[in-house]
């Protein structure tokens, strides 16, 4: 049977651009499916990854030069500094991003139709487009990539001007001087040291005591005394009661309680209130009841390991089927659902990735935690190399921080790496690439990494490591000797 399309894709993010470039590849016809009257890449490049990890970059270049070369007649940063300037060097980012975007799916022959998707049967999509109109288009196949949105507050209502979101929080016309930020996601705790750097003084109001679970116990000590330092003040274990403004005392009220018995109800006065909430998978309204699409129990859809609903020809990538809810883990989930649908052989993604939050400093994983190594019965020895300790990090003043290897204490295998400190996005991937290839921590002492490099603590991390088993009792020559 004749179609329009081999592929519609509805969603121009991370995980519905990568397949659309993925399937022109094989010469297949492609149509992509946005909400946006004028903008591609949804929330990654619009309101969420790309324009808060551009005004986290602007924030970091003015904290490293007051941190150089002090403050300049005493004045904190946001009486030096216009948002405006910084939200323009943002908006320029977006504009390239946006470009680039558009520019590789014209190059690739990829259409792109304006307006809400819905699923009409397992074939085609209704298009209403901004005109009020219903366009309808069939395809052999078809990708789900909606994305997420985060919840909303369920005490008090973002009004975008005192109280904020993710959305709002981008057009601020000044840099706060007192900052509340309501959340216990990775994005909460972003924004709270992007501000701080900006000299806010920030409070942190989470409702959980288990904040950041997944990070080693390591790293989340180093983590809370890098928030003491620059000022930041986590309240956690709370429930948010009622967020106002006061016009009287011309500042806005967080009034909130504590969960462990304590029924007193406390006050924050703080200039504005910045809210990130969970998110949620955009399934409202695209016909996944009227086709039979399954979802899980908190409202994602449910795939296999090929990306494939429980409908042959439809499929789903990126945030709406859940974790890990990355940009990177999308780009790889869009491409590997192209290849899946036209039957084309491809790697499998590992089961282990890096996960990476662009606070400042950077934190980043990949692998076992200390903690998991030992519950899943190794032998474990750790190596740490803190950043006070390294040449680079020291000539550029980015001395807080540590990078931590995890690894079994008999073989020397690399079972986890965990790094907080300058760059730990970028340095978590010699790591990654150690453990794909099932290799063991002597990788490190054996090569010659360039000098000076922040690259060096893998160096120093390994050797502290194998001192440590040495001390145990084992040869140190046995350590260093290659395997049979």
């Amino acid at each position: 049977m004749s179609r329009d399309y081999n592929v519609i894709i509805i969603g121009s993010g991370p995980a519905g651009f990568s397949c659309a470039m993925q399937s022109s590849k094989f010469d297949q016809q492609v149509l992509v499916v946005e909400s946006h009257e004028e903008h591609l890449g949804g929330t990654w490049i619009n309101t969420g990854t790309v324009p808060s990890k551009s005004l986290r970059e602007a924030a970091k270049t003015i904290l490293e030069f007051n941190e150089q070369f002090g403050d300049d007649e005493a004045k904190k940063p946001y009486e030096r500094f216009k948002m405006a300037d910084l939200l323009q060097y943002k908006q320029q980012i977006l504009e390239k991003e946006n470009q680039k975007v558009k520019n590789d799916l014209i190059k690739n022959n990829v259409d792109v139709a304006r307006g809400m998707g819905r699923l009409k049967d397992e074939h085609t999509v209704d298009v209403v487009t901004h005109y009020g109109t219903t366009e309808t288009y069939t395809a052999d196949y078809i990708l789900l990539c909606t994305g997420s949105t985060p919840s909303q507050p369920e005490t008090f209502s973002i009004d975008h001007d005192k109280i904020l979101d993710y959305k709002s929080i981008l057009d601020l016309t000044h840099i706060p001087r007192r900052l509340a930020v309501v959340g216990s996601s990775v994005n909460a705790f972003e924004y709270a040291t992007i501000f701080a750097s900006l000299g806010t003084r920030v409070t942190l109001l989470c409702e959980r005591t288990d904040y950041l679970s997944f990070l080693d116990e390591e790293i989340k000590e180093h983590l809370q005394k890098s928030l003491n330092k620059k000022g930041i003040t986590v309240k956690d274990n709370i429930s948010v009661q009622e967020v106002e403004f006061n016009p009287l005392l011309n500042n806005t009220e967080v009034k909130y309680r504590a969960n462990n018995g304590d029924d007193r109800l406390q006050v924050l006065e703080t200039e504005h209130v910045l809210y990130i909430g969970s998110r949620q998978p955009n399934v409202h309204d695209i016909g996944l009841e009227d086709v039979g699409v399954a979802t899980d129990e908190k409202n994602f859809v449910a795939v296999n390991e090929t990306f494939k609903t429980n409908i042959d020809s439809i499929y789903a990538a990126g945030d709406i089927v859940g974790f890990p809810r990355l940009a990177s883990a999308s780009f790889s989930q869009g491409r590997l659902a192209a290849c899946n649908m036209f039957g084309i052989p491809t790697l499998e993604v590992p089961e282990q990735i890096p996960y990476g939050i662009y606070s400042i400093p950077e934190i980043s994983n990949i692998g076992l935690s200390e903690q998991q190594a030992k519950e899943k019965g190794f032998d474990v020895t750790v190596g740490r190399a803190y950043f006070k300790n390294i040449a680079k990090s020291n000539m550029t003043n980015h001395d807080e921080g540590l990078l931590k290897l995890v690894f079994d204490t008999n073989s020397l295998k690399l079972l986890g790496v965990h790094i907080l400190g300058d760059e730990a996005a970028n340095l978590i991937h010699l790591g990654q690439s150690v453990i794909a290839f099932d290799g063991d921590v002597r990788y490190f002492i054996q090569q010659v990494m360039n000098y000076p490099t922040l690259s060096e603590a893998y160096r120093i991390a390994a050797f502290n490591g194998v001192n440590r088993v040495y001390k145990t009792g084992t040869k140190y020559h046995s350590l260093l000797k290659e395997e049979d």
